[in-house]
């Protein structure tokens, strides 16, 4: 059976959510995977949810970065299938699509180059504070991340 590449975008979370914070990828270039097999953990600001392959076959590529912002659409990665009912993802640049990877999108980040979640941004903005001039939080996230939890901590700290 022939295989073929295959571009897997960056899932749509409706039409109120248009970017995504990947938390954990959880997989690697020449990694065989199954179809729903998680492979990624991604946030909005209102959720987390996991990311499942859509098919089985060899991941050939991965174009996402935890801690980076994507848009729904854009590319993810890369599986090499056979499943021919995927032959409408196909891949028209193979080659390129990992090397053409956006490049993260900025957001407020606190001292030591500290990632915050979309939902941690929001919920500081909302009580009147400016993510990218708190230097003194402790963010217990994954991977180093400031997480909404770590913000109401900082809140009642400072009424406290």
């Amino acid at each position: 059976m022939e295989t073929f590449i295959i571009d897997v975008p960056v899932p749509s979370m409706g039409a109120t959510v248009s970017e995504l914070n990947v938390i954990i990828i959880k997989v690697a270039p020449g990694d065989r995977v199954t179809k729903g097999q998680r492979m990624a953990d991604l946030e909005s600001d209102k959720s987390a949810f996991e990311f499942e392959s859509p098919c089985d076959g060899v991941i050939h590529a991965i174009a996402g970065k935890p801690g980076q912002i994507m848009t729904s659409g854009d590319l993810f990665l890369q599986i090499e299938t056979s499943d021919e009912s995927l032959l409408h993802l196909k891949s028209k640049s193979a080659a390129a699509a990992a090397s053409a990877a956006p490049p993260p999108a900025e957001h407020p980040k606190a001292a030591g180059a500290v990632v915050w979640t979309p939902k941690a941004t929001k919920l500081a903005q909302e009580a009147g504070l400016d993510p990218a001039k708190i230097t003194d939080i402790e963010a217990t996230g994954p991977g180093n991340r400031v997480s909404s939890e770590d913000v109401q901590r900082y809140i009642a700290k400072r009424k406290g």
